[in-house]
C-alpha cells in the first residue's frame, strides 16, 4: 500500500495502540504481524508510529536487511538515541557519534554499554552481542524509567547479519525483558509460524499473531467508491476489480491510478489498463511478477515449479491433477509443493492448492504461459490472445453474477468430488453428490435452500442472503429433525455476519454457518467467480 494514501485498517491500529500503551501500565504482549507482500503490513506500522505519542513510551523502527552485523548494531543504536531524544528539544543529526554525545548526559551508563559494543564490534567480538545490542531498552528504562517499542520489519533477515544463537538469546531476553516490547513484521508467513512455534515459543513473553488480509469485499467496494467517485464505471466492472485484484491495496491502488487518469467512459478502457500493467514489458506489474519468476529459474527442475504455479494458477489444483498432467509421481511432486509452501508461493486447504497472490496467478495464466507458448515473436497477436483472455474472464464474471445465490451454491456443490477441504480450521469432504435439489422452507425469513444426496451424506442447506438470527438457526434446525440420515450435514449460508447469538445457538444444533468469506474461499479452490455483496 502507498504509504500516504492510508485506508480502513482501523482494527490492525486499535490492536497496536492497545498493547503498546498497556507497555506502561505494566502489560507486555509481543506481537508479530504477518501477511503476504503488498497486503499493506508496514503501512499499518507507519501509520501508526506516525499517529502515536506517548512521552513515556520510545519507538524504535528497523527494517532487517541483509547486511554485516555491525551495520545493523550502528542503525539499531542510531535509531534508539534518536527516538530517545527526539522530544528533548535538542537539534538532531543522523550522526552515531553526535547522538551518543548527546544521550550521554541523560542516560550516561547506557552510553558507556554502547560503546562498549561498538567497541566489541570492532574487534570482532561477538560472543553475547544480540543480547548486549536488544538489552539497551532496558538500560534506558533502568536510567529513565522510559519503555521501549521495537518494530523489526522482515525480522527473519536478522539470521543474514551473523548473530551467534540468534534465537536462544532472544529467548532468554523475551522472559526477563519487561519493559522492551516488540513487533516484529514478516512477508514469510510459513517461516515465521515455523520460528514462533519452535525457536520463540516460549510459557511466557509469546507472540500474540496478527495476520493482515487483503481488504475484504465491502472495504475494497468502499474503495474504489472513494479514489473514483466521478469516474462512470459500470458496477459490475467495479464488482469485478474487487474479484480481481484479490482486495490487494496495492493493485486497487495501481488500477486506481490509471483509472483515474481516463476522462471518458472507461467500461470499455479496462482491458487497456489491465494490459498496460501486467502485459506491456514496462507494466509496473509485469516487471513485478517477472522477477517473482525469478526465483525459481536457477533452482534445478525449475520448469516444474513454473508448471506447477501455472497449473494451479489455471484451476489444476489438486496434486492428483497436478500428477496426471505432468505425468510425475506424487512423491516427486510433494517435494517440490512444500518448498513452494515454505516459499509462500502458495497454500495449501485439504486437497486443494492454491496460488497466494491472486492477481500474479492471473499473470501466469494470461501472461507469461502465453508468452512462452506462443510460436512466434508476434507481439502484437500475443496481446490480443492477453486481450481476449482479459475479456473473456470479465463476460464469466458478469455472466455468474447475474444468477442468484442458490444458483450460484447449487453450481458450487455440483464440482464436489469427495475431495477434503479445510474451512474455518475444520477439514470437511465435499461429497460427490447423486442428487441436488432445492429446498423450500415455510419460515418467514427463511424460504430458500438446497438438499445434496450421496452415497455417505446429505447435506442439507437454508441460504439467506441477510443476516442469520438465533430464530433462524432455531427454524432451520428443527426442519432438519424431519430428514433422517447417520452422516447429517446441516449448513446455512449468509453473506452478512453472523450474529454472536446466532452463532452459539448454530453450534448447540450443530450447524455449520458459512458468511461470505467462508463461501468466497470455495468459489476460489473451483476457479469460480467470487460472490460480490
Amino acid at each position: 500500500m502507498i504509504k500516504d494514501k492510508f485506508f480502513d485498517r482501523t482494527h490492525y491500529l486499535e490492536i497496536l495502540t492497545k498493547r503498546v500503551t498497556s507497555l506502561k501500565e505494566g502489560y507486555r504482549q509481543n506481537i508479530a504481524i504477518i501477511g503476504e507482500e503488498n497486503v499493506g503490513k508496514s503501512s499499518i506500522v507507519f501509520k501508526f508510529l506516525d499517529k502515536f505519542y506517548d512521552p513515556r513510551i520510545i519507538t524504535v523502527y528497523l527494517e532487517a536487511r541483509h547486511e554485516p552485523l555491525e551495520a545493523f548494531a550502528r542503525r539499531f543504536i542510531g535509531v534508539l538515541l534518536y527516538n530517545f531524544l527526539l522530544n528533548s528539544q535538542i537539534p538532531l543529526k543522523e550522526d552515531l557519534d553526535y547522538l551518543v554525545g548527546k544521550s550521554s548526559r541523560y542516560i550516561p551508563k547506557t552510553c558507556v554499554k554502547i560503546n562498549s559494543i561498538l567497541s566489541a564490534l570492532s574487534r570482532r567480538k561477538k560472543i553475547n552481542i544480540f543480547t548486549d545490542i536488544f538489552s539497551l531498552p532496558e538500560s534506558i528504562h533502568q536510567e529513565t524509567g522510559k519503555f521501549t517499542a521495537i518494530f523489526l520489519d522482515e525480522f527473519h533477515n536478522l539470521e543474514n547479519a551473523g548473530f551467534p544463537n540468534l534465537y536462544r538469546e532472544w529467548s532468554k531476553l523475551l522472559i526477563l525483558q519487561k519493559n522492551t516490547l516488540y513487533v516484529i513484521i514478516s512477508s514469510m508467513i510459513f517461516k515465521t509460524r515455523l520460528i514462533l512455534s519452535k525457536q520463540l515459543s516460549l510459557l511466557f513473553g509469546n507472540f500474540e499473531i496478527v495476520t493482515v488480509e487483503p481488504f475484504d469485499i465491502y472495504s475494497s467496494s468502499r474503495y474504489l467508491q472513494q479514489r473514483l467517485p466521478e469516474l462512470r464505471l459500470q458496477p459490475g466492472l467495479k464488482d469485478f476489480l474487487v474479484d480481481f485484484t484479490g482486495g490487494y491495496p496495492l493493485y486497487l491502488e495501481l488500477i486506481c491510478d490509471a483509472l483515474s487518469l481516463r476522462r471518458e467512459d472507461i467500461s470499455a478502457e479496462l482491458s487497456d489498463i489491465l494490459e498496460g500493467l501486467l502485459f506491456d514489458t514496462s507494466g509496473i506489474l509485469n516487471q513485478r511478477f517477472s522477477n517473482n519468476i525469478k526465483r525459481f529459474l536457477d533452482l534445478e527442475a525449475a520448469n516444474d515449479y513454473i508448471s506447477i504455479l501455472y497449473l494451479i494458477s489455471s484451476g489444476n489444483n489438486r496434486v492428483k491433477d497436478i500428477s496426471h498432467i505432468l505425468r510425475k509421481q506424487k512423491k516427486e511432486l510433494n517435494s517440490k509443493i512444500n518448498y513452494l509452501l515454505q516459499l509462500d508461493a502458495i497454500t495449501r486447504s485439504g486437497d486443494f492448492l492454491k496460488v497466494s497472490d491472486r492477481l500474479f496467478a492471473y499473470w501466469m495464466r494470461f501472461v507469461y504461459q502465453q508468452k512462452l507458448g506462443s510460436l512466434t515473436f508476434d507481439a502484437r497477436s500475443q496481446k490480443e490472445r492477453f486481450r481476449q483472455g482479459i475479456g473473456r474472464l470479465i463476460q464469466d464474471f458478469l455472466k455468474d453474477s447475474r444468477k442468484s445465490l442458490p444458483v450460484r451454491v447449487y453450481e458450487l456443490m455440483q464440482l464436489f468430488e469427495d475431495d477434503l477441504m479445510q474451512i474455518e480450521r475444520k477439514k470437511v469432504r465435499l461429497n460427490h453428490f447423486r442428487e441436488i435439489k432445492p429446498l423450500e422452507f415455510k419460515h418467514r425469513l427463511l424460504k430458500e435452500g438446497l438438499l445434496g444426496r450421496s452415497s455417505e451424506a446429505l447435506w442439507i442447506m437454508a441460504i439467506k442472503p441477510g443476516a442469520l438470527t438465533e430464530q433462524d438457526v432455531a427454524e432451520f434446525a428443527k426442519e432438519c429433525k424431519r430428514y433422517h440420515h447417520k452422516s447429517q450435514r446441516r449448513i446455512m449460508v449468509t453473506l452478512k455476519e453472523v450474529e454472536a447469538n446466532a452463532r452459539l445457538r448454530a453450534l448447540e444444533e450443530k450447524v455449520w454457518t458459512w458468511d461470505l468469506s467462508s463461501l468466497n474461499q470455495m468459489m476460489d479452490l473451483f476457479s469460480k467467480p467470487r460472490v460480490i455483496a
